[in-house]
């Protein structure tokens, strides 16, 4: 069979099946018809078979595609010259009977063949009709109908299709099922579509018996799914984003029209944004919805039957209901009288599960099955007996047990508490809230605080039970690494600050909320020294030097401007490990406030490590025992290079510190973390969340290094107009190391530079802008990372035959390791002595330690450096292209090596045989070059320039003996390829 493109996705096979069908026109099915005589004459059935014309049933479930599947069927086969028909039975209003219904869509039907003899057929249909009263009557009506449809396509042949079939009434349904089974035109092949439909209904058990084949269509795979958003949005998509669709549908993962609402709805919301060529999500994967229209709502997620806007409405203060709080069976059911608000609602969810739109867990919890429809109805107009609802389950259980116990017992009646706001006073929620959150403290941390987050809404800053709730409602989120709950607590921990003239334990307890506030801001990276930033919270730190030292830290890693440390004493902060309970009578357990806030001697340590040697060894003196080792250490300074805060915090606080969590700071670990062990990729794509979940307006704030970091990968990898539009986000204000050197090999690489500098070659612009962006670092303290700087500088003053430039930067180099006897330093060094004096021993002390504290960029450096000056430059060259090709580095770094191969005259090699086996992306590359995209969509569905695209093309010519791109597809197509071995699997 002839295989054709479809632009629809994962419905191939199901496109060429119904283009089959229609393709069998004029063909006889091998049994007579019935004679417009006025009475049944010797009818027989009978299935078509082989080449002869077929009925054809598509069916699935909503949004499924059926509809599509035929249309693209029918588009295909017309174009190829066989006419198609639509047998119109919806169009019209129609008298009720289905004969009648039936009889009026053939002449329909028959209007459009345009031969001639329309008039004789219509009149012979409307004679027959005349007489159908009595009895055979209908027989011999749908035996006419059959023999005028076959005498039409005997003359101008023609298939038919029908859609909707499901809602098609009963006795049209049995009509056209007796037609098609019993008086089958020969000759017409006709295709119908619905969904399944129950046993009991008329056309679902007349339609499919009627068919000779039933063609279901299956949900859509994950990978199916992908590829329909990439082809719906035109652009790749990040992952998360696919994964963040599929988990927003349930059970409707795999339809083609939920996704594609799905979809819609995230773009008019402003939920989707392009960075670095991929769309990203920037709403919180648990809010993904629907589209907001109700007769769209009924049509996806109704399996059965499409709802009144009376159940949609229901529905609606159900989705409300169960968005707020836990809700079950029991709630709905207990109330007694039979018409109350409950019951009502009691009964809606049994209408919803028997609709299959809801489900009842084993415990009686109550949820939609498709999340994204509950988040949808939620949008829909607000019912204000939602918050009754919430109220009345409430008080059905305070009345009975009062309001301690009923928090004690039915903890998850906080959240019906919250929902219900107002229509609760303070002095019924209170109590239940508090004695929840004590409950469900060892069972569920989340429903904890969020009862302590509800009763600091109903406190007043002043109640003496304020400073307990704030501290406990922190401890608990940082055990758990949910600094955005902590943050949350901002608004009333200042209005506590500013009230604050209690005892001294209160005090305490409030000095270390404000440091685990000033923490979690900067595990989202929010300094409160940003220019935008609430100046009530600078003048709340100012009250407590402590956090104030804590928050100023975040300058020396890239989060905020750098700001002098704080240098009054310390607060009377208890350190880590003691028993920093409130003393309010909640019995909320000691230590709760230790671990996680690193002591005021750690900040010093943390804050130290980006500085001089001598500093970070007062500070190291500072720390308690022999806390850390010196393994540690040096992962605290490795990790400050790339201002880690995350890596740094876990060298410091060892086992107390939590690197779970989804905070920009761990993601930004992780990113550091894929970029040194090679898994680019991955990297990239941390840097895209991290950037997406900063401009969604949630808590978060932006990762500078997270984008000059993705800067460098990019410029590495040779694309460097992306990591143009990486560093163009950073704000020249960032004086970081890690933005000078991304900022020094993009201008050097692409002569793009200042105008101040205009006039000079690139190299020196290039220079003299990354000596004035080390000098700053310098002049702010910032000296961890600057070697890398210092490095690459040095390359390029070798490479450009500057004596001495190289002369001045080794000297810096080396002044800047006497200053800060760092690790990684004495590595960059090495390698610099082995540039610069050809000193072989050096270079390969720098590959070591580099392999040891594993470093793959900077292992590639090393092993570039030694194809130049070691006794044998082939194994280094090796290992160096290898290592490029695991990390898929482009021209910078290509160009290197082929300088170094030439100066030691040995030869680059291969990556592959040169018989060996096409990629997986070769693959994927000549399947879009046979379904005709052109290179602009081959590099967006890519992520890669549009001459990348030119490139690969060229070495898929040379590698298949292909001249043009239609004989690559020619040859993808006939199979040439698979049969010279180039295919996997083949």
């Amino acid at each position: 069979m002839q295989q054709h493109p479809s632009p629809l996705v994962g419905r191939q096979g199901e496109v060429e099946d119904v283009a089959e069908a229609l393709r069998t026109t004029g063909q006889a099915t091998g049994h007579a018809t019935g004679q417009a005589s006025g009475h049944a004459t010797g009818h027989t059935s009978g299935r078509a078979t082989g080449a002869e014309a077929r009925t054809l049933l598509v069916t699935g479930g909503a949004g499924t595609g059926k509809t599509a599947v035929v249309e693209q069927a029918r588009q295909l086969v017309v174009q190829e010259g066989v006419k198609v028909l639509r047998l119109d039975w919806e169009s019209g209003e129609g008298p009720a009977d289905g004969t009648a219904a039936l009889t009026d869509a053939v002449c329909g039907v028959l209007a459009k063949v345009h031969d001639g003899r329309l008039p004789a057929r219509v009149a012979a249909v409307r004679r027959v009709q005349a007489r159908a009263a009595g009895p055979g009557g209908e027989v011999a009506l749908l035996s006419t109908l059959g023999e005028v449809l076959a005498d039409a396509a005997r003359e101008v042949p023609f298939a038919l299709i029908l859609d909707n079939a499901e809602r098609m009434p009963a006795r049209t349904a049995s009509a056209l099922g007796l037609l098609l089974r019993t008086f089958r035109p020969a000759g017409v092949p006709v295709v119908m579509a619905g969904r399944p439909m129950s046993p009991g209904h008329v056309a679902g058990a007349q339609l499919p018996a009627a068919a000779d084949r039933v063609l279901g269509l299956p949900p859509l795979s994950s990978a199916d799914v992908g590829e329909l958003v990439e082809r719906r949005l035109g652009r790749p998509v990040q992952p998360d984003l696919v994964t963040a669709v599929l988990a927003s549908l349930g059970p409707l993962a795999g339809s083609p029209a939920a996704v594609l609402s799905v979809l819609a709805s995230l773009e008019e919301r402003g939920g989707l944004l392009e960075l670095d060529g991929q769309v990203c999500l920037t709403v919180p994967e648990g809010g993904l919805r629907l589209r907001a229209d109700a007769a769209e709502l009924g049509r996806l997620c109704w399996p059965d039957a499409s709802p009144d806007a009376g159940t949609v409405g229901a529905a609606a203060v159900l989705a409300g209901l169960v968005g707020q709080a836990e809700v079950r069976l029991e709630d709905l059911h207990r109330v007694k009288s039979p018409d109350g608000p409950l019951q009502a609602a009691g009964r809606t969810v049994d209408t919803l599960v028997e609709d299959r739109v809801v489900t009842v867990g084993q415990d009686g919890r109550i949820a939609f099955a498709v999340p994204a429809l509950a988040a949808a109805l939620r949008t829909l107009p607000a019912r204000d007996e939602v918050r009754s609802l919430h109220a009345t389950i409430t008080k059905l259980v305070t009345d009975r047990l009062g309001a301690t116990a009923a928090g004690t017992r039915r903890p998850r009646l906080a959240g019906h508490v919250a929902a219900a706001g107002a229509m609760i006073d303070d002095g019924l929620a209170v109590p239940l809230l508090l004695a929840a959150a004590g409950s469900s403290v060892r069972f569920n941390q989340d429903w904890a605080v969020r009862s302590y987050h509800s009763v600091l809404r109903r406190l007043p800053p002043h109640d003496p039970r304020t400073p307990g709730v704030l501290h406990e409602s922190a401890g608990l989120s940082l055990r758990h690494s949910d600094h955005i709950g902590v943050l949350a607590l901002g608004e009333p921990l200042l209005a506590r600050l500013d009230v604050d003239r209690g005892d001294r334990r209160d005090r305490d307890g409030l000095e270390w909320v404000t440091r685990a506030w000033a923490l979690s801001a900067l595990h989202e990276h929010r300094s409160p020294y940003d220019g935008a930033a609430d100046p009530r919270y600078r003048a709340a730190l100012q009250r407590v030097p402590a956090a104030e030292v804590l928050a100023a830290v975040g300058g020396r890693y890239g989060i905020g401007p750098r700001v002098p440390m704080a240098s009054r004493p310390g607060s009377a902060a208890p350190e880590p490990g003691s028993d920093t309970g409130s003393g309010s009578g909640f019995g909320f357990g000691s230590g709760s406030g230790s671990g996680p806030v690193p002591s005021p001697a750690e900040v010093r340590l943390l804050a130290a490590a980006v500085g001089s040697g001598a500093e970070f060894e007062r500070a190291r003196r500072g720390v308690s025992g022999d806390a850390l080792c010196e393994a540690a250490l040096d992962r605290l300074r490795n990790a400050a290079a790339y201002g880690d805060l995350a890596g740094a915090l876990e060298a410091v606080l060892g086992e107390r510190y939590v690197v779970a969590g989804e905070s920009t700071a761990v993601r930004y670990h992780s990113m550091v973390r894929d970029y040194l062990t090679g898994d680019w990729d991955s990297a990239l794509s941390c840097a895209r969340r991290i950037e997406a979940r900063g401009r969604s307006g949630r808590t978060a704030g932006v990762g500078q290094l997270a984008r000059a970091l993705a800067a460098e990968i990019q410029l590495m990898r040779g694309e460097l107009g992306r990591a143009r539009e990486w560093l163009d986000l950073i704000p020249d204000s960032v004086g970081h190391p890690l933005v000078a050197r991304a900022r020094l090999g993009v201008r050097y690489w692409s002569g793009q530079v200042d105008k101040a500098l205009a006039g000079k070659a690139p190299a020196d612009e290039a220079l003299e802008a990354a000596r004035h962006d080390v000098r700053r670092a310098r002049g702010s303290g910032l000296l961890a990372g600057l070697d890398r700087v210092l490095l690459r500088m040095l390359s390029i003053t070798v490479r450009g035959d500057s004596p001495e430039a190289t002369r001045r930067t080794l000297a810096e180099l080396e002044a800047l390791y006497e200053e800060t006897a760092s690790p990684m330093t004495y590595e960059a060094v090495l390698v610099a002595r082995g540039m610069v004096h050809g000193d072989a021993d050096s270079a390969l002390a720098a590959y070591r330690l580099v392999q040891r504290r594993v470093d793959l960029p900077l292992s590639v450096d090393c092993c570039q450096c030694l194809t130049d000056v070691g006794d044998d430059p082939q194994p280094w060259l090796d290992e160096a292209t290898r290592s490029g090709h695991v990390l898929g580095m482009g021209r910078p770094v290509r160009s290197l090596l082929g300088a170094a191969a030439r100066r030691r005259n040995v030869s680059i090699p291969r990556r592959r045989a040169a018989r060996a086996g096409l990629s997986d992306r070769e693959v994927r590359l000549i399947g879009m070059v046979s379904d005709g995209s052109t290179n602009r969509q081959i590099a967006a569905r890519l992520a890669c320039s549009e001459k990348t695209v030119e490139q690969r093309l060229s070495r898929l010519f040379q590698r298949t003996g292909c001249r043009s791109r239609v004989e690559l597809a020619a040859a993808w197509l006939d199979g040439s390829l698979a049969r010279q071995g180039l295919v996997p699997g083949n």
